[in-house]
């Protein structure tokens, strides 16, 4: 009755199947099949459901429970053992922690996020037993606000950051705690969502730290974004040229981490700003993207093709950009996809007057 139990919450919600395949970015025929019993339904889609529709329908009793009882009980018992045996055995060292930390943000522009977030939630697991050193306070930080950006929703993501922030704040590191804040900010305001979420948070970031570091870089790359959704360009003019600032003094060496911002990521967030705001100077900044950025990181890749198709949509040219976004987007494998390109593919859609649907 898996399928019939998620219709009734979605009628009970007031939605129709074309809103909650929207909202879930699953296609209308799928969830169709999935309601009336045609397909199983995975405790993805259960997810998918819950996110959407909220506390309200748990308290009518709806969904509570049912992701949980459709979660393969092996991924389960493999967190739980694994916690048990970092709590009884050998504890890794700070140094052996910061350079997992690392890793993960090497991973992070490589991996899937699916395979990505089943390894950092064992480690989160595992570190939870270690927290009596500040120092690790900032690790679970930095990983955590990783965690967020591998979820599929935006609300779950806020969720980790704001945990993150919690986290950072423990570690008594300011650095950290500007990072974090200014990250988690930057990457809500890039996919286009919690806007007052990442208002607060890069304000939050400039008021602690006053250094030039790619905390600030973040923060106020957010605050562009946030102000171009806002239809404020003066500012968001205003907060680019804080963060190229910022990053002639601090942008990174290495080349391949979510914890650094070289050349063609600074190009790469610019270019999404001024695509957003029908700046003809988009095009450079994706040109420098496409010539500075490492050939293995083709998700990245996927961005800058978007970012043109969004170009194509705001001059005019709406059925050229449509075409060329869903090339972009059907040319990546799934395992590659990302929130990020799902919710740019939807906003693309969204401003050319076209469904969303991804069947």
């Amino acid at each position: 009755m898996t399928g019939a139990t998620l219709r009734a919450a979605r009628q009970a919600a007031g939605l129709s199947l074309a809103t909650m395949a929207r909202r879930t970015r699953y296609g209308k025929g799928y969830l169709s099949n999935v309601e009336t019993g045609r397909r199983r339904a995975t405790p993805e889609v259960v997810l998918a459901y819950e996110r959407v529709l909220g506390d309200e329908m748990d308290r009518r009793g709806l969904l509570t429970g049912l992701a949980a009882s459709l979660v393969a009980p092996t991924a389960v018992s493999e967190l739980i053992r694994r916690g048990f045996v970092a709590a009884l055995g050998r504890r890794d060292s700070r140094d052996e922690w910061l350079h997992r930390a690392d890793t993960y943000g090497q991973d992070y522009m490589v991996v899937g996020a699916g395979q990505l977030q089943q390894r950092l939630a064992g480690d989160l697991v595992v570190l939870q037993q270690q927290l009596e050193d500040p120092v690790l306070w900032g690790v679970a930080a930095r990983l955590l606000t990783v965690y967020g950006k591998t979820t599929s929703d935006a609300r779950e993501a806020a969720r980790w950051y704001h945990l993150a922030v919690a986290a950072a704040d423990r570690s008594e590191d300011k650095a950290v705690r500007v990072w974090v804040r200014g990250r988690a900010a930057l990457a809500l305001a890039y996919e286009g969502t919690g806007l007052s979420t990442a208002r607060t948070l890069a304000e939050q970031a400039l008021a602690i730290g006053d250094t030039p570091d790619l905390g600030l870089l973040n923060a106020h790359m957010a605050l562009a974004h946030v102000a171009v959704h806002r239809g404020d360009e003066v500012t968001a003019y205003k907060q680019l040229e804080q963060a190229r600032r910022v990053f002639d003094r601090a942008g990174s060496y290495e080349q391949i981490s979510d914890f650094a911002v070289p050349e063609w990521r600074m190009a790469t967030f610019t270019s999404m700003l001024l695509s957003r705001m029908g700046d003809p100077a988009a095009v450079q900044a994706q040109d420098e993207a496409d010539r500075t950025r490492p050939k293995t990181l083709t998700r990245f890749a996927t961005h800058i093709q978007l970012h043109r198709a969004l170009m194509l949509v705001n001059s005019g040219d709406s059925s050229e950009g449509v075409a060329l976004a869903r090339a972009a987007w059907q040319a990546l494998p799934p395992q590659r996809r990302s929130q990020s390109l799902s919710l740019m593919l939807d906003e693309i859609m969204r401003r050319a007057g076209v469904s969303t649907s991804r069947t």
